[in-house]
Protein backbone atom coordinates (compact mmCIF):
# COMPACT_ATOMS: atom_id res chain seq x y z
CA UNK A 1 0.00 0.00 0.00
CA UNK A 2 1.60 3.22 -1.19
CA UNK A 3 1.05 6.20 1.07
CA UNK A 4 2.93 9.48 1.45
CA UNK A 5 5.50 10.14 4.17
CA UNK A 6 3.07 12.58 5.84
CA UNK A 7 0.24 10.01 5.89
CA UNK A 8 2.49 7.28 7.28
CA UNK A 9 3.80 9.60 9.99
CA UNK A 10 0.21 10.45 10.96
CA UNK A 11 -0.57 6.75 11.31
CA UNK A 12 2.52 6.32 13.50
CA UNK A 13 1.54 9.34 15.61
CA UNK A 14 -1.90 7.84 16.18
CA UNK A 15 -0.18 5.00 18.07
CA UNK A 16 1.37 7.35 20.65
CA UNK A 17 0.11 8.23 24.13
CA UNK A 18 2.17 11.16 25.46
CA UNK A 19 2.51 12.78 28.88
CA UNK A 20 2.94 16.55 29.23
CA UNK A 21 3.63 19.11 31.95
CA UNK A 22 0.88 21.75 32.05
CA UNK A 23 -2.46 22.46 33.76
CA UNK A 24 -3.83 24.37 30.76
CA UNK A 25 -3.07 24.13 27.04
CA UNK A 26 -2.26 27.11 24.84
CA UNK A 27 -1.24 27.24 21.18
CA UNK A 28 2.42 27.69 22.13
CA UNK A 29 2.47 24.61 24.39
CA UNK A 30 4.36 21.55 23.22
CA UNK A 31 1.40 19.18 23.67
CA UNK A 32 -0.73 21.46 21.45
CA UNK A 33 1.83 20.98 18.67
CA UNK A 34 1.90 17.20 19.27
CA UNK A 35 -1.86 16.97 18.75
CA UNK A 36 -2.36 19.65 16.07
CA UNK A 37 0.75 19.15 13.95
CA UNK A 38 1.73 15.52 14.48
CA UNK A 39 -1.68 14.05 15.33
CA UNK A 40 -0.68 12.00 18.38
CA UNK A 41 -3.41 9.54 19.35
CA UNK A 42 -3.67 10.35 23.02
CA UNK A 43 -2.39 11.82 26.26
CA UNK A 44 -1.98 10.54 29.81
CA UNK A 45 -2.81 12.75 32.81
CA UNK A 46 -0.99 12.86 36.16
CA UNK A 47 -1.84 14.77 39.30
CA UNK A 48 1.77 15.34 40.43
CA UNK A 49 5.27 15.32 38.99
CA UNK A 50 7.16 12.09 39.73
CA UNK A 51 10.17 13.96 41.12
CA UNK A 52 8.11 16.53 43.04
CA UNK A 53 4.97 15.07 44.58
CA UNK A 54 3.88 18.48 45.87
CA UNK A 55 3.77 20.09 42.42
CA UNK A 56 0.58 19.76 40.34
CA UNK A 57 1.22 18.44 36.82
CA UNK A 58 -2.09 18.16 34.90
CA UNK A 59 -4.70 17.97 37.67
CA UNK A 60 -5.56 20.65 40.23
CA UNK A 61 -9.32 20.44 40.79
CA UNK A 62 -12.45 19.30 38.88
CA UNK A 63 -13.13 22.64 37.16
CA UNK A 64 -9.54 22.99 35.91
CA UNK A 65 -9.44 19.37 34.70
CA UNK A 66 -12.71 19.66 32.77
CA UNK A 67 -11.36 22.81 31.09
CA UNK A 68 -8.10 21.03 30.24
CA UNK A 69 -9.75 17.98 28.65
CA UNK A 70 -12.08 20.27 26.68
CA UNK A 71 -9.09 22.28 25.42
CA UNK A 72 -7.29 19.07 24.45
CA UNK A 73 -10.27 17.66 22.53
CA UNK A 74 -10.76 20.95 20.68
CA UNK A 75 -7.22 21.11 19.27
CA UNK A 76 -7.92 18.62 16.52
CA UNK A 77 -11.09 17.37 14.84
CA UNK A 78 -9.99 13.77 15.47
CA UNK A 79 -11.11 12.28 18.76
CA UNK A 80 -8.28 12.20 21.31
CA UNK A 81 -7.70 9.38 23.78
CA UNK A 82 -7.44 11.01 27.22
CA UNK A 83 -6.18 8.49 29.74
CA UNK A 84 -5.58 8.25 33.47
CA UNK A 85 -4.73 5.73 36.21
CA UNK A 86 -7.80 5.74 38.44
CA UNK A 87 -7.88 2.32 40.11
CA UNK A 88 -9.01 3.64 43.48
CA UNK A 89 -7.23 3.72 46.84
CA UNK A 90 -3.50 4.44 46.62
CA UNK A 91 -3.49 4.49 42.81
CA UNK A 92 -5.83 7.40 42.09
CA UNK A 93 -4.80 10.50 40.17
CA UNK A 94 -8.11 12.14 41.14
CA UNK A 95 -7.82 12.64 44.89
CA UNK A 96 -10.35 13.65 47.51
CA UNK A 97 -8.09 16.44 48.79
CA UNK A 98 -8.26 18.07 45.33
CA UNK A 99 -12.06 18.06 45.28
CA UNK A 100 -12.69 14.72 43.57
CA UNK A 101 -14.72 11.78 44.92
CA UNK A 102 -13.20 9.57 47.59
CA UNK A 103 -12.08 6.15 46.34
CA UNK A 104 -11.10 2.91 48.05
CA UNK A 105 -8.65 0.19 47.10
CA UNK A 106 -9.46 -2.98 45.16
CA UNK A 107 -8.57 -5.09 48.19
CA UNK A 108 -10.98 -3.21 50.46
CA UNK A 109 -13.72 -3.16 47.84
CA UNK A 110 -13.61 -6.93 47.40
CA UNK A 111 -14.38 -7.27 51.12
CA UNK A 112 -17.51 -5.09 50.87
CA UNK A 113 -19.48 -7.12 48.33
CA UNK A 114 -20.77 -6.67 44.80
CA UNK A 115 -23.46 -4.07 45.53
CA UNK A 116 -20.97 -1.70 47.16
CA UNK A 117 -18.49 -2.29 44.34
CA UNK A 118 -21.08 -1.46 41.70
CA UNK A 119 -22.03 1.82 43.40
CA UNK A 120 -18.40 2.76 43.95
CA UNK A 121 -17.36 2.06 40.38
CA UNK A 122 -20.45 3.80 38.99
CA UNK A 123 -19.30 6.89 40.87
CA UNK A 124 -15.73 6.68 39.47
CA UNK A 125 -17.03 6.07 35.91
CA UNK A 126 -19.53 8.93 36.06
CA UNK A 127 -16.87 11.32 37.37
CA UNK A 128 -14.42 10.35 34.61
CA UNK A 129 -17.10 10.86 31.95
CA UNK A 130 -18.05 14.28 33.37
CA UNK A 131 -14.38 15.30 33.42
CA UNK A 132 -13.79 14.31 29.79
CA UNK A 133 -11.50 11.33 30.49
CA UNK A 134 -12.21 8.42 28.12
CA UNK A 135 -9.64 5.76 29.12
CA UNK A 136 -9.05 4.44 32.62
CA UNK A 137 -6.01 2.20 33.01
CA UNK A 138 -8.00 -0.11 35.27
CA UNK A 139 -9.01 -2.62 36.50
CA UNK A 140 -5.80 -4.21 37.68
CA UNK A 141 -6.27 -7.98 37.40
CA UNK A 142 -2.94 -9.10 38.84
CA UNK A 143 -3.44 -11.75 41.51
CA UNK A 144 -2.27 -10.73 44.97
CA UNK A 145 0.09 -13.68 45.26
CA UNK A 146 3.34 -12.17 46.51
CA UNK A 147 2.93 -10.56 49.93
CA UNK A 148 6.37 -8.94 49.46
CA UNK A 149 5.35 -7.05 46.32
CA UNK A 150 5.84 -3.33 46.97
CA UNK A 151 4.05 -2.30 43.81
CA UNK A 152 0.97 -4.60 43.90
CA UNK A 153 0.19 -6.38 47.17
CA UNK A 154 1.50 -3.79 49.63
CA UNK A 155 -0.48 -1.03 47.88
CA UNK A 156 -3.74 -3.07 48.15
CA UNK A 157 -4.10 -2.95 44.35
CA UNK A 158 -5.09 -6.62 43.94
CA UNK A 159 -8.67 -7.68 44.67
CA UNK A 160 -7.52 -11.09 45.86
CA UNK A 161 -5.19 -14.01 45.19
CA UNK A 162 -8.25 -15.88 43.88
CA UNK A 163 -8.83 -15.55 40.12
CA UNK A 164 -12.63 -15.91 40.51
CA UNK A 165 -12.83 -12.96 42.88
CA UNK A 166 -10.48 -10.86 40.74
CA UNK A 167 -12.52 -11.53 37.58
CA UNK A 168 -15.82 -10.84 39.34
CA UNK A 169 -14.88 -7.40 40.70
CA UNK A 170 -12.90 -6.42 37.62
CA UNK A 171 -15.96 -7.23 35.51
CA UNK A 172 -18.13 -4.92 37.62
CA UNK A 173 -15.60 -2.09 37.17
CA UNK A 174 -15.48 -2.70 33.39
CA UNK A 175 -19.28 -2.66 33.10
CA UNK A 176 -19.61 0.63 34.94
CA UNK A 177 -16.86 2.29 32.89
CA UNK A 178 -18.44 1.04 29.64
CA UNK A 179 -21.85 2.40 30.61
CA UNK A 180 -20.22 5.86 30.86
CA UNK A 181 -18.31 5.57 27.56
CA UNK A 182 -14.97 5.14 29.33
CA UNK A 183 -12.64 2.42 27.99
CA UNK A 184 -11.28 0.05 30.63
CA UNK A 185 -7.83 -1.54 30.39
CA UNK A 186 -6.84 -4.84 31.99
CA UNK A 187 -3.31 -4.83 33.39
CA UNK A 188 -0.53 -6.05 33.66
CA UNK A 189 -0.44 -8.94 31.16
CA UNK A 190 0.62 -11.75 31.60
CA UNK A 191 0.64 -11.14 35.37
CA UNK A 192 2.68 -8.98 37.77
CA UNK A 193 1.15 -10.23 41.03
CA UNK A 194 3.69 -12.95 41.82
CA UNK A 195 6.74 -10.76 41.11
CA UNK A 196 8.41 -8.85 43.93
CA UNK A 197 10.12 -5.99 42.07
CA UNK A 198 8.87 -2.69 40.64
CA UNK A 199 9.47 -2.26 36.90
CA UNK A 200 9.48 1.55 37.33
CA UNK A 201 12.84 1.07 39.02
CA UNK A 202 14.42 -1.66 36.89
CA UNK A 203 14.47 -5.25 35.71
CA UNK A 204 11.81 -7.54 37.21
CA UNK A 205 12.02 -11.33 36.78
CA UNK A 206 8.93 -13.46 37.47
CA UNK A 207 10.35 -16.69 36.03
CA UNK A 208 10.38 -18.58 39.34
CA UNK A 209 7.13 -17.20 40.74
CA UNK A 210 4.74 -16.90 37.78
CA UNK A 211 2.13 -19.56 37.03
CA UNK A 212 -0.57 -19.97 34.37
CA UNK A 213 -3.13 -19.19 37.05
CA UNK A 214 -2.22 -15.52 36.47
CA UNK A 215 -3.77 -15.73 32.99
CA UNK A 216 -7.17 -16.76 34.39
CA UNK A 217 -8.66 -13.24 34.88
CA UNK A 218 -7.77 -12.42 31.27
CA UNK A 219 -9.38 -15.62 29.98
CA UNK A 220 -12.57 -14.84 31.90
CA UNK A 221 -12.74 -11.22 30.72
CA UNK A 222 -11.35 -11.49 27.20
CA UNK A 223 -14.81 -11.43 25.60
CA UNK A 224 -15.55 -7.98 26.99
CA UNK A 225 -12.21 -6.20 27.10
CA UNK A 226 -11.17 -3.64 24.47
CA UNK A 227 -7.68 -2.93 25.83
CA UNK A 228 -4.94 -4.84 27.65
CA UNK A 229 -1.71 -3.39 29.05
CA UNK A 230 1.43 -5.50 28.98
CA UNK A 231 3.94 -5.63 31.83
CA UNK A 232 7.67 -4.93 31.74
CA UNK A 233 8.15 -8.26 33.49
CA UNK A 234 10.62 -10.88 32.28
CA UNK A 235 9.39 -14.45 32.39
CA UNK A 236 11.59 -17.21 30.94
CA UNK A 237 8.59 -19.57 30.78
CA UNK A 238 7.10 -17.37 28.05
CA UNK A 239 10.15 -15.72 26.46
CA UNK A 240 13.77 -16.38 27.37
CA UNK A 241 15.00 -13.09 25.88
CA UNK A 242 12.49 -10.24 26.29
CA UNK A 243 10.10 -8.80 28.92
CA UNK A 244 6.40 -9.03 28.02
CA UNK A 245 6.12 -5.53 26.53
CA UNK A 246 8.74 -6.41 23.91
CA UNK A 247 7.85 -10.07 23.50
CA UNK A 248 6.31 -11.48 20.29
CA UNK A 249 5.91 -14.82 22.10
CA UNK A 250 3.84 -13.18 24.83
CA UNK A 251 1.81 -10.58 22.93
CA UNK A 252 1.21 -12.28 19.59
CA UNK A 253 1.69 -16.00 20.10
CA UNK A 254 0.10 -16.23 23.55
CA UNK A 255 -2.38 -13.34 23.82
CA UNK A 256 -3.47 -12.98 20.20
CA UNK A 257 -3.08 -16.45 18.69
CA UNK A 258 -3.50 -18.86 21.61
CA UNK A 259 -6.00 -16.84 23.67
CA UNK A 260 -7.76 -15.25 20.67
CA UNK A 261 -7.56 -11.57 21.64
CA UNK A 262 -7.94 -8.99 18.87
CA UNK A 263 -8.38 -5.78 20.86
CA UNK A 264 -5.81 -3.05 21.48
CA UNK A 265 -2.58 -3.93 23.27
CA UNK A 266 -0.93 -0.99 24.99
CA UNK A 267 2.60 -1.26 26.31
CA UNK A 268 3.36 0.07 29.77
CA UNK A 269 5.44 3.28 29.84
CA UNK A 270 8.60 2.79 27.76
CA UNK A 271 10.50 5.21 30.00
CA UNK A 272 10.34 2.87 32.99
CA UNK A 273 13.66 1.56 34.30
CA UNK A 274 12.98 -2.03 33.23
CA UNK A 275 13.14 -0.85 29.60
CA UNK A 276 15.24 2.34 29.60
CA UNK A 277 18.17 0.73 31.44
CA UNK A 278 18.44 -2.14 28.95
CA UNK A 279 17.21 -0.88 25.56
CA UNK A 280 17.64 2.18 23.37
CA UNK A 281 14.49 3.94 22.17
CA UNK A 282 15.05 2.44 18.74
CA UNK A 283 15.31 -1.14 20.06
CA UNK A 284 12.34 -0.75 22.41
CA UNK A 285 10.11 0.71 19.71
CA UNK A 286 11.07 -1.89 17.12
CA UNK A 287 10.58 -4.80 19.52
CA UNK A 288 7.32 -3.56 21.06
CA UNK A 289 5.61 -2.80 17.73
CA UNK A 290 6.83 -6.05 16.19
CA UNK A 291 5.65 -7.94 19.28
CA UNK A 292 2.06 -6.80 18.63
CA UNK A 293 1.75 -3.61 20.71
CA UNK A 294 -0.71 -1.08 19.20
CA UNK A 295 -0.44 1.91 21.53
CA UNK A 296 2.95 3.11 22.73
CA UNK A 297 3.17 5.11 25.92
CA UNK A 298 5.72 7.77 26.87
CA UNK A 299 4.43 9.23 30.12
CA UNK A 300 7.25 11.80 30.41
CA UNK A 301 7.32 11.31 34.17
CA UNK A 302 10.64 9.43 34.14
CA UNK A 303 12.13 11.09 31.06
CA UNK A 304 11.49 13.68 28.38
CA UNK A 305 10.99 12.10 24.97
CA UNK A 306 9.66 14.23 22.13
CA UNK A 307 6.82 12.91 19.96
CA UNK A 308 8.55 13.99 16.73
CA UNK A 309 11.68 12.00 17.66
CA UNK A 310 9.65 8.85 18.38
CA UNK A 311 7.70 9.25 15.11
CA UNK A 312 10.96 9.72 13.19
CA UNK A 313 12.55 6.61 14.74
CA UNK A 314 9.52 4.45 13.86
CA UNK A 315 9.34 5.95 10.35
CA UNK A 316 12.99 5.08 9.71
CA UNK A 317 12.49 1.54 11.06
CA UNK A 318 9.65 1.08 8.55
CA UNK A 319 11.70 2.49 5.69
CA UNK A 320 14.62 0.20 6.63
CA UNK A 321 12.29 -2.79 6.56
CA UNK A 322 12.69 -3.47 10.30
CA UNK A 323 8.98 -2.85 10.98
CA UNK A 324 6.39 -3.82 8.37
CA UNK A 325 4.00 -1.04 7.33
CA UNK A 326 1.22 -3.65 7.73
CA UNK A 327 1.85 -3.64 11.50
CA UNK A 328 1.13 0.10 11.59
CA UNK A 329 -2.04 -0.38 9.51
CA UNK A 330 -3.19 -3.22 11.81
CA UNK A 331 -2.71 -1.08 14.91
CA UNK A 332 -4.52 1.86 13.33
CA UNK A 333 -7.53 -0.37 12.57
CA UNK A 334 -7.68 -1.52 16.18
CA UNK A 335 -7.32 2.05 17.48
CA UNK A 336 -10.11 3.23 15.14
CA UNK A 337 -12.34 0.47 16.51
CA UNK A 338 -11.52 1.65 20.05
CA UNK A 339 -12.33 5.26 19.16
CA UNK A 340 -15.75 4.20 17.90
CA UNK A 341 -16.59 3.08 21.46
CA UNK A 342 -16.21 6.53 23.03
Amino acid sequence: MDISEAELKQKIAKMLIIGFDTLVVNEDDYIYKCIKEYGVGGVILFDKFYEDRKKAKNIQNPKQLKELTTQLQNINQNKLLISIDQEGGRIARLKEEDGFSKTISAKELASLGEESARKHYASIASELEDLGVNIDFAPLVDLGLNKESDVIYKLDRAYSDDADIVAKYASIFMDELASHKVISCLKHFPGHGSAKGDSHEGFVDATNTWSELELEPYKRLLHKTKMIMTAHVFNKNLDDTYPATLSYNTNTKLLREKMGYDGVIIGDDLQMGAIKEHYSNEEALKLSINSGVDLIMYCNQLGDDKAEDIIEIIYKLIKNGEIAQERIEESNKRIDRLLSEI
